[in-house]
């Protein structure tokens, strides 16, 4: 039976067994990257579930528990109905079915076809398997439950390879997905509910190219999909969407170097984010705006972003939170307070987020493992310390034969030069001479 509002789910619970909430955890995990997913699971997120706090889970932990335990649903795990919990009748955004192959109609058929994209071999066979939609050509006259479900799949299938081998491999091959997704929007569809899809998964699809774009260096690129993706949010009234595409014209802002757009960016963010009810994606717009204030060399400003940024952070996982903050974990939070810090000049503390980032993120983001090692190779250079910055940046270089990221290459090359006066040191050589060969 599933769990009233108020009562603890002690189906869940039994499901557990003998096992501790740690434990149990750790299995959610294993379960996760079983099917490609992604999770952020600990035991405190397993107690919330069984005292019934969590009374439905979001989509991605959904597949996890259905994977684990195949021929159940949510009912006979103690959930009670997705759309009981979240009022989905009436709210606009997508309503994304489980990843596996489940459309059986010719136009389907078309749309999710494979593509391959350049570069070395792992990610080669890794995208021969990404299905993606199909051009314009093929576009329907009526877009149906068929072609939104095929948005979100590319939406999801981009990050997915993104987290796992970085953007430069991806970004060409992600701008007709991304055309036909509006090309099908602009088609419409039959039933308001597939249109509010539509609207969701294409303005989503935007944001994924736009931060292939951004990822592989191509800012102006960027700014144009995030642009695009907060349109459609302001179109179709989608809180979520827009709170997303000010998140990451936020970042984008502050890598471009216009730290007052970063903060007014988060800023927007944040209220439109006010009334989602996610505390993390509140936490991750903080962390935004803290950077824009260290650009800014407002220091106040930035420790009060981040106390916020904290203070949410801290309040854990929600119903509320969008699928796409998959990535945002303790390791994230680090990484964006070592920028902060390393902004500020203060090096030491930001080697010392930048090590705690390195050493907290799951390796199925590998991209993210890289980027955070280049973080801490360059606070490491800085902060006077040449031997080990040589040894982090050494341990980037093994990452990037699968990784391909302009944006970690560039951290890399800066702490390269940073590192040329140390040179004749053992460490630091080796790793100038691999670097130069690279």
């Amino acid at each position: 039976m599933a769990a009233s509002p108020q009562s603890p789910n002690s189906t869940f619970r039994r499901l557990r067994g003998q096992r501790s909430p740690a434990e149990f955890a750790a299995l959610v995990r294993r379960a996760a990257k079983e099917i490609g997913e992604t999770v952020s699971c600990d035991a405190r997120y397993i107690g919330r579930v069984e005292a019934g706090e969590i009374r439905c889970p979001n989509y991605a932990y959904e597949r996890v528990f259905l994977h684990m335990f195949p021929g159940r649903t949510l009912a006979d795990l103690g959930f009670p109905p997705r759309e009981a919990v979240r009022g989905r009748a009436g709210r606009r955004g997508p309503v994304p079915a489980p990843l596996p192959h489940r459309h059986g109609t010719k136009e389907s058929d078309v749309l999710r076809r494979a593509f391959m994209a350049g570069g070395s071999a792992t990610v080669a066979a890794a995208t021969l398997g990404l299905t993606l939609l199909g051009d314009t050509r093929r576009v329907p006259s009526r877009a149906g439950e068929s072609e939104a479900a095929a948005v979100e799949d590319a939406v999801r299938q981009i990050r997915l390879l993104d987290d796992r081998h970085g953007a430069d491999a991806l970004y060409r091959r992600a701008a007709e997905p991304l055309r036909t997704a509006y090309a099908l929007l602009d088609a419409g569809a039959a039933r308001q509910s597939t249109e509010d899809r539509l609207h969701a998964g294409a303005g989503e699809l935007a944001v994924s190219v736009g931060w292939l774009a951004h990822d592989s260096g191509r800012f102006d690129d960027a700014r144009s999909h995030y642009a695009e993706a907060l349109a459609t949010a302001r179109v179709s009234g989608d809180a979520g969407l827009e709170a997303h595409a000010f998140s990451n014209m936020a970042f984008l802002a502050r890598d471009c170097g216009r730290s007052r757009e970063a903060v007014r960016a988060a800023q927007a963010g944040r209220r439109a984010a006010g009334r989602l009810g996610s505390p993390r994606l509140l936490s991750l717009l903080a962390l935004r705006e803290a950077n824009g204030w260290a650009g800014l060399a407002d220091r106040r400003a930035c420790e009060e972003a981040l106390a916020r940024a904290h203070t949410e952070f801290s309040r854990g996982e929600g119903d509320a939170d969008p699928e796409w903050m998959s990535f945002f974990g303790e390791a994230e939070l680090e990484s964006l307070e070592s920028r902060c810090r390393a902004t500020l000049g203060e090096y030491d503390r930001a080697a010392r987020h930048a090590r705690r980032a390195a050493d907290l993120q799951d390796p199925h983001f590998a991209r993210n493992v890289a980027l955070y090692a280049a973080e801490l190779a360059g606070d490491l250079a800085r902060a006077g310390a040449p031997d080990e910055a040589a040894w982090a940046g050494g341990r980037v270089l093994d990452l990037l034969a699968e990784v391909r990221s302009a944006r970690v290459r560039s951290l890399l090359s800066e702490t390269a030069r940073t590192l040329v006066p140390y040179r004749r040191s053992p460490r630091v050589g080796a790793f100038l001479t691999r670097h130069a060969a690279a």
